[in-house]
């Protein structure tokens, strides 16, 4: 197929994807605001927990660098705990329509059903994040500054925020099957076009990785192959099952 035939598709999924995010723009601003009247208040703790509980190397020191850092770091916290109910809100919402699409009694055990997988991937993604991913970059990104003689002064704000920034990606990016699965069961978006699109999915996964994974190979594909291989895992079930081709039929 021509560029000029893949564009419009392109567009209109993206058009979709924006048209819903719009309808549900009131409860992701709620979820958001919770998260970030929960998240200041309880960040003085996590920062004071994340500096003594052994996650940093030998011979690095932290240090703050402006009076006000502190105080912004609370806010991110905040904001980065907002986000992540957001995600849950629109999980949910998900959730429910799939329920509806597959015209099951009871929508709400559909719902149920969602929080705790949800719940169950969150708990995965933090702990490869904790102590797999985390421990090994912090070590390597030490190591490798002390290997060619540098003192190691690392930011408050730039510490606390690649801990909890790579927590908050790995539990996300685990979402993947769920995300998949209900897009399909709700008829969001029908399998052909999903396999259409494969190839962008996987794209957007290592751009969004490489954002929250400091500026090297490794650190990229240890962020981003676990969520393909999720999504590549939900796409599979989904075969297997048919259900998506059940609630289009």
């Amino acid at each position: 197929m021509s560029e000029n035939l893949i564009d419009p598709e392109i567009k209109k999924l993206f058009n979709q994807i924006s048209l819903h995010i719009r309808s549900r723009m009131k409860m992701i601003v709620f979820f958001f605001l919770l998260g970030l009247v929960l998240g200041i208040p309880v960040a003085h703790r996590v920062v004071e927990w994340l500096l003594n509980v052994g996650l940093l190397p030998d011979d690095v020191n932290i240090i703050i660098l402006t009076p006000v850092e502190f105080i912004m770091l609370q806010v991110k916290v905040g904001a980065w705990l907002g986000a992540g109910f957001a995600i849950l809100g629109l999980l949910i919402d998900a959730a429910w329509q799939s329920g509806l699409a597959k015209k099951t009694p009871r929508p709400a055990r559909t719902v149920v059903v969602t929080t705790i997988f949800a719940i169950l991937l969150t708990t995965a993604g933090l702990v490869y994040s904790w102590y797999l991913l985390t421990p090994m970059l912090l070590e390597y990104l030490a190591t490798d500054a002390q290997a060619a003689g540098l003192s190691t002064e690392w930011r408050l704000s730039s510490f606390i925020g690649f801990i909890v920034s790579l927590c908050l990606a790995c539990a996300i990016g685990f979402q993947a099957p769920l995300i998949t699965l209900l897009s399909l069961q709700s008829g969001a978006i029908d399998r052909p076009t999903l396999l259409e699109f494969r190839r962008h999915i996987w794209f957007t996964t290592f751009v969004l990785g490489a954002a929250f994974s400091p500026p090297d190979p490794l650190s990229l594909f240890l962020v981003a192959i676990p969520i393909i291989l999720l999504f590549e895992a939900a796409m599979l079930w989904d075969k297997i099952t048919g259900e998506s081709t059940d609630v289009n039929s």
